[in-house]
């Protein structure tokens, strides 16, 4: 009698667990999300003009993880990015690697065409609760930096030898760059890279049932973080023969979302807006970007704050209207998808004042604002990053393996340029900007 009441409420376990996924599936394969689309240069979401202030919000596939991640955080995160208008997130789809200093981990690609399940899972527990907020998003499908493993590591794992890591000592930048360039000659760096897109892009989410070419939650596929043409001009000719193969590439296994690069702007290209414009000819890639990072080019002098923002703000302007002036050439609209400024002091401390930050963040969201009463050419901005309820160490901002992600990447201080739920009043200037954006 006893074995029966145990089958019989092992069973009602399995059927009500059943119908619960079912549930869940139908209710999120059943949301009404407008696909993101351009037409005469402007984003449409549905039939109607798109424009936004989003965020970078790389992290989310590894908090969403099945059981090693924090699904608790990462809902509370989305609801809180949803009141204040963030619906577009620019997003990794996942790391490479092993880890170690300044990497993150663990890594979707633990080892080239091995993947964490977890991880996986993660990916698309994340795509189907952004689903359920009608939220965007843009994933990112390498990287040019060390951080996520990237490039590099896929020259490690074809026998290119050990990644001059220029987080350590014995390491310089110009090492590192030298080494990555190789990754776009490197025959079966390519074919594992391709491998890989052909793996993620073929997905079919098990949340919501939808295959990720189907999924109008997909506003963007992004070819890398910051890919880049490196030290010397003649290195173009093997980075536009790759860049070309992988957006081609992309669009054919996936001719319903849109694709991009990942750019900088011409900070990518040896500060070349020509070469810019020519790297993005190409008609599979559908809109342009750009970053902007003051303190990183040294436009903010932290002995001078009020004055270097002020700077700050006008060297912004400068180059993002040589990038618009690119888009309006080649007939495709621009998103500034990184930009970034610290607190004050550069202070790691979530309590130090974000003045200067909201002063900065306040007149490109003007920027967008006018744009959009213009329906101009300048589409979108994420900022970087949201960093949400994570948990940071401000006394040496250094990031070990188990401690929370937060905006700032593993090799970055934690908390210099993250947007916490507690910064209340960049979030109302965001919320502000996003009000206007849909009047």
């Amino acid at each position: 009698m006893k074995l029966n009441k145990f089958i019989l409420l092992i069973t009602s376990t399995i059927l009500f667990t059943a119908c619960k996924t079912t549930r869940y599936k139908n209710a999120v394969k059943n949301v009404d999300i407008k696909k993101i689309s351009i037409q005469d240069n402007q984003f449409l979401k549905g039939d109607k003009p798109y424009y936004f202030v989003g965020t970078n919000y790389w992290y989310g596939p590894l908090i969403a993880a099945k059981n090693i991640g924090d699904r608790e955080r990462l809902v509370k995160e989305l609801d809180l990015m949803k009141s204040v208008g963030i619906d577009n997130l620019r997003i990794l789809v996942g790391a490479e690697g092993d880890g170690g200093d300044s990497k993150v981990s663990p890594a979707l690609q633990y080892k080239q065409g091995k993947y964490n399940k977890a991880l996986l899972d993660g990916l698309d527990f994340l795509m189907a609760e952004m689903r359920k907020r009608k939220m965007y998003a843009v994933l990112y499908l390498n990287n040019n930096w060390i951080w996520s493993g990237g490039m590099s590591q896929y020259l490690e794992w074809n026998g290119y030898g050990t990644v001059p890591n220029p987080f350590l000592e014995q390491y310089s930048w110009d090492e590192y760059m030298n080494y990555t360039k190789q990754f776009h000659s490197c025959e079966p760096c390519k074919e594992a890279y391709y491998n890989h897109l052909k793996f993620i892009i073929g997905r079919t989410n098990k949340y919501s049932g939808l295959k990720y070419t189907e999924d109008n939650t997909i506003m963007s596929w992004q070819v890398a973080n910051e890919p880049r043409v490196l030290m010397t001009p003649d290195h173009e000719i093997a980075f536009a023969s790759w860049l070309n193969e992988t957006v081609d590439l992309i669009k054919s296994l996936d001719p319903n979302h849109l694709v991009s690069t990942g750019a900088e702007g011409k900070a990518s290209y040896l500060d070349d807006i020509n070469m810019y414009k020519r790297l993005h000819s190409n008609k599979n890639i559908d809109y342009l970007t750009m970053h902007m990072w003051p303190k990183n080019w040294g436009w903010y002098d932290i002995n001078n704050e009020k004055e270097s923002t002020q700077t700050s703000i006008h060297k912004a302007f400068e180059y993002m209207d040589e990038h618009i002036i690119a888009a309006k050439t080649l007939n495709k609209p621009i998103v500034m998808s990184e930009f970034g400024f610290p607190r004050e002091k550069e202070s790691l401390s979530p309590t130090a004042s974000i003045e200067n930050r909201n002063v900065f963040y306040n007149a490109v969201f003007k920027r967008i604002v006018e744009s959009y009463k213009e329906q101009g050419i300048l589409a979108g901005l994420n900022f970087w990053g949201f960093a949400g309820y994570a948990k940071t160490n401000p006394t040496n901002g250094k990031w070990k393996e188990g401690d929370d992600f937060s905006a700032d990447p593993p090799q970055e201080p934690q908390g210099l340029n993250s947007v916490f739920a507690s910064d209340v009043s960049t979030l109302e200037l965001i919320k502000q900007a996003n009000n206007q954006l849909t009047e």
